[in-house]
């Protein structure tokens, strides 16, 4: 990505996000990862936030955030890894969570990805699971108010 190709970042709902969301989820997940299809599409989508990040017409990155503060489905393509993007994505459902008065974030990442978010103050909580066949660990991140009494 060069400093020519903007990244912008759009959150909504399932049913305004999720033409854009799903075919990178879908690209991602099941194609390169080899999750089942079944368990990529969730009944959990219709509920939650969605952002997707775009460079021009092209939506290149996606993640979303639960009502219980759960940030997943952080999908970003090959061609796009390493250039901000998932940091971009991040940063605004955490912010997202802090406004609506979350008092924590929390994910479940791919172990190799693990030191991703470790940079932006998760900790790992628990054990390595398989969640599709993939090694994930908990991890969490407490959200500061910014107010001081």
């Amino acid at each position: 990505m060069s400093a020519a190709s903007p990244v912008s970042i759009v959150v909504g709902d399932w049913a305004g996000q999720g033409a854009a969301a799903a075919p990178l989820r879908h690209a991602v997940f099941v194609v390169e990862q080899g999750v089942p299809l079944a368990l990529e599409l969730d009944e959990m989508d219709p509920l939650a936030e969605h952002a997707v990040a775009w460079i021009g017409e092209q939506a290149v990155g996606t993640a979303r955030l639960l009502p219980d503060g759960h940030i997943g489905r952080m999908a970003v393509v090959a061609a796009q890894r390493g250039c901000g993007i998932g940091a971009a994505l991040l940063h605004v459902l955490i912010e997202r969570a802090r406004l609506r008065g979350d008092p924590a974030v929390r994910l479940h990442a791919q172990v190799q990805a693990s030191g991703f978010y470790r940079r932006f103050g998760f900790v790992e909580e628990g054990d390595v699971f398989d969640d599709a066949g993939i090694p994930h660990v908990a991890m969490r991140l407490p959200l500061r108010s910014g107010i001081s009494h």
